[in-house]
């Protein structure tokens, strides 16, 4: 099987490649500088005609959307663990990771792309408030379901990757977070775990090539 994945610092392809490194799989990058629009380009719209990153290409099938991508690993290299059996506890999982995409990324794009949510001139700062605003009430409630505990579920699993890159992302845009302290610890122990660790090289290499290319 050949894998290759779209990959784009700071994105949300963190996701999917932690995600591959827990399961021990061989892969691909293919890394695109989504601040050049590279991810816009003929090249890649052929690839993934919505233009996002990440996509992973298996055998030539580009697989979209990150839930997907996560399911698709956790089922192909069931030894890894990344979603629970238990169809409930899966579910769980599954309900976290659809939160993340729905009612947390969207807020972290309001921050960072405000015209898309109005295009009125002198709004920008207005839509960048209130999706702030937003981010932080649900941020307090992921901190009230990691109380106590070390992960979402009763063990690892992909819910924990696409919240660490959430929780992660949010920093970028503001970075007084102190208060979630159990996001914070959450975030100390996913940067604890060898494939979290081998990302952050493997992102700042990226960052470095595009730097001097």
């Amino acid at each position: 099987m050949k894998l290759t994945l779209a990959f784009s610092p700071v994105a949300c392809s963190l996701v999917p490649y932690v995600l591959l490194t827990e399961a021990g799989a061989e892969f691909d990058t293919l890394n695109i500088d989504m601040s050049r629009n590279q991810n816009h380009r003929p090249e890649y719209l052929r690839i993934n005609p919505k233009g996002k990153v990440p996509t992973l290409i298996i055998d030539g099938y580009p697989l979209t959307e990150n839930v997907a991508m996560q399911i698709w690993i956790s089922r192909t290299f069931p030894q890894a663990g990344l979603l629970p059996q238990d169809p409930l506890e899966q579910a769980k999982a599954i309900s976290v990771m659809s939160w993340c995409s729905a009612g947390l990324h969207p807020k972290l794009t309001q921050q960072a792309r405000p015209e898309r949510y109005c295009s009125i001139e002198g709004t920008a700062d207005n839509v960048k408030a209130l999706g702030s605003e937003s981010l932080f009430e649900m941020l307090e409630i992921a901190d009230e379901m990691l109380a106590g505990r070390e992960w979402f579920l009763d063990q690892f699993s992909c819910a924990d990757v696409y919240f660490y890159w959430v929780f992660r992302r949010s920093g970028f845009f503001k970075p007084g977070l102190a208060q979630f302290t159990h996001c914070a610890a959450h975030m100390q122990r996913m940067e604890k775990r060898p494939s979290v660790q081998k990302f952050l090289v493997f992102e700042a290499q990226v960052k470095a090539q595009f730097a001097q290319s």
